[in-house]
């Protein structure tokens, strides 16, 4: 049985580990989530918000031409129709309304790829509260398009500039900036990643894929239990929502996919599952690459969103006891399966979203399989890498 402890823990992995100023926000929070998400009044300013702003049910298609290459049958779940071009805004959508609850004038968020910014950026603007996004200074170089929109938006995008300039240092800096402004602001964590509740919350929040894909494949297939999902992990969001209704469902494999970048054995990778121990980062205890002493280990990975040297409490917990299985996809696997996808489906993934199609060449499965890969972001916002390297791949 898969499920959360009071203290936030799966299995060994989770709680809170949080300075003491910061402890009397995550209580608030923590009290608050659970009667808020059970609240009918709440879930119906969600449910109406999530189909009339953010466009969803978002369709689950047959990729017939995929599915002929693959001799199988691949689905994909189109997040990348979500407003925003990923899934990130279900999260921000519910932690939006959650600051509003708790009397917060004033959001920040991190971000890595830039679609949690993004999606936190709007949300802000519908909801006219400002907004301060953190962003490695790496990561806005080569995520241009996300930054101007952004501030497009009217948020203020900091740069974080220590470390490795990417998704880890850019949540260093907004904990330390809501530690300096415990009363009026609200924290918009993007992954299943933080202190206790957050990974439960914004897993909660994104479990609508899963739910509008049960109901989605019953209509297609006459079956609602899929024989495998295939989702992208870095913190671990989508992958999260895509999996949650199937949590307990132990004929359905749950495929966590990992950046791998040059290789897990290269000394430039993403792949925690394989490269990380049992460590604190961020608030809870899950799986990070350290060194023996405990100093953190730069991750690396051409994507930007899966470029973080932990995974989220649940996915640590889910690979660690086999319910989950983790697959490795460097940089040039992901590149050629996203190029492969836009000619052969006519969309353009994200480079994050790439690495679980990559997943396909890896695992096993039967032809009369029915599989479905959560596509949760669509590509725009990478189009300079995938021309940069357009020629190597496209001879």
């Amino acid at each position: 049985m898969i499920s959360i402890s009071e203290e936030g823990y799966y299995g060994r992995f989770g709680g809170a580990f949080i300075p003491e100023m910061l402890h009397p926000n995550v209580e608030e929070i923590r009290k608050t989530y659970v009667e808020m998400i059970k609240d009918e009044a709440f879930q119906k300013q969600f449910r109406q918000l999530l189909r009339d702003y953010v466009g969803r049910p978002t369709p689950l298609f047959l990729a017939e031409r995929l599915s002929e290459k693959y001799e199988t049958n691949i689905y994909l779940k189109r997040e990348d129709l979500c407003h925003t071009g990923a899934h990130k805004v279900n999260n921000t959508i519910g932690q939006i309304l959650l600051a509003q609850r708790l009397g917060k004038k004033r959001i920040i968020a991190e971000t890595g790829a830039g679609q949690h910014g993004v999606a936190t950026a709007t949300v802000c603007a519908l909801m006219g509260l400002p907004c301060v996004v953190y962003m490695g200074a790496v990561d806005i170089e080569r995520q241009q398009p996300n930054v101007s929109r952004m501030k497009m938006l009217g948020a203020e995008v900091r740069p974080a500039t220590s470390g490795s300039q990417t998704l880890k240092d850019a949540t260093n800096e907004a904990i330390r900036d809501w530690i300096n402004n415990p009363e009026d602001t609200h924290y918009i964590i993007g992954s299943v990643v933080g202190p206790h509740p957050y990974p439960d919350m914004v897993a909660r929040f994104q479990s609508v894929i899963s739910e509008e894909i049960k109901w989605q494949l019953e209509a297609a297939t006459g079956k609602s239990n899929p024989d495998l999902i295939i989702a992208c992990v870095g913190g671990g969001s989508n992958a999260a929502g895509a999996f949650y209704h199937y949590l307990n469902e132990d004929n359905v494999r749950l495929i966590a996919v990992e950046a791998s970048g040059l290789g897990v054995d290269s000394g430039e990778s993403a792949a925690t599952s394989v490269l990380g121990t049992e460590g604190i980062i961020h608030g809870s205890r899950t799986l990070l690459m350290q060194t023996p002493d405990g100093q953190i280990i730069e991750p690396y990975s051409i994507s930007a969103g899966l470029d973080y040297p932990g995974i989220g409490p649940m996915h640590a917990h889910l690979i660690q006891s086999g319910r989950a299985e983790a697959v490795h996809i460097t940089d040039r696997e992901a590149l050629a399966a996203a190029y492969d996808l836009s000619k052969r489906e006519g969309i353009i993934p994200a480079l994050e979203t790439a690495h679980a199609f990559a997943a396909l060449e890896k695992i096993a499965y039967q032809k009369s399989d029915v599989i479905v890969i959560n596509l949760s972001g669509r590509g725009d916002k990478d189009l300079d890498t995938y021309i940069k390297h357009f020629e190597e791949f496209n001879e």
